[in-house]
């Protein structure tokens, strides 16, 4: 019998998954810092890149569910190799699930990467960067200036 998640029994261990390991961006004071995270590719996304849509990936590799999330430590995901530098995103157990759920409903995208394999032709470009703690800041000349009519009932 396969061994499925004590949160998600829907989910087994054998479950396929890709995980990308992603160039983003921290903001502070303006400066931007250049990270790396590793994080879940849902197979919509994974079909998009494959098409060559500009990503922020360097590498896309695929892998079990239980290879990445262990049954026993379910809390504690294991960094595979080649991501060792990358950080976890932001929500990485949940959106983990996710993924591996769309790559259920999808099983012909599962053919485009093995397993163990791993991928870095991505049309990978920093253009449009991923900055992960964007924040707004409202100047004064950002204000629009309105014509004198605008409020008036004519």
């Amino acid at each position: 019998m396969t061994q499925t998640y004590p949160n998600a029994t829907d989910l087994n261990v054998d479950r396929y998954v890709i995980l990308g390991l992603a160039t983003c961006f921290l903001q502070d004071d303006g400066e931007l810092t250049e990270i790396e995270t590793i994080e879940p590719v849902p197979s919509a996304a994974f079909t998009a890149i494959a098409q060559g849509v500009p990503t922020a990936y360097k590498r896309l590799s695929a892998f079990t569910l239980g290879s990445i999330l262990p049954v026993e430590t379910p809390d504690a995901p294991q960094k595979p190799a080649g991501f060792e530098t990358g950080e976890w995103s932001a929500d990485f157990i949940e959106r983990l699930a996710a993924a591996a759920r769309t790559y259920a409903r999808d099983p012909r995208s599962t053919d485009k990467l093995a397993i163990g394999q791993s991928w870095d032709g991505a049309n990978y470009n920093l253009d449009r960067k991923r900055i992960l703690n964007p924040k707004r800041r409202v100047k004064l000349t950002d204000n629009v200036k309105q014509h004198a009519h605008t409020h008036q009932t004519l």
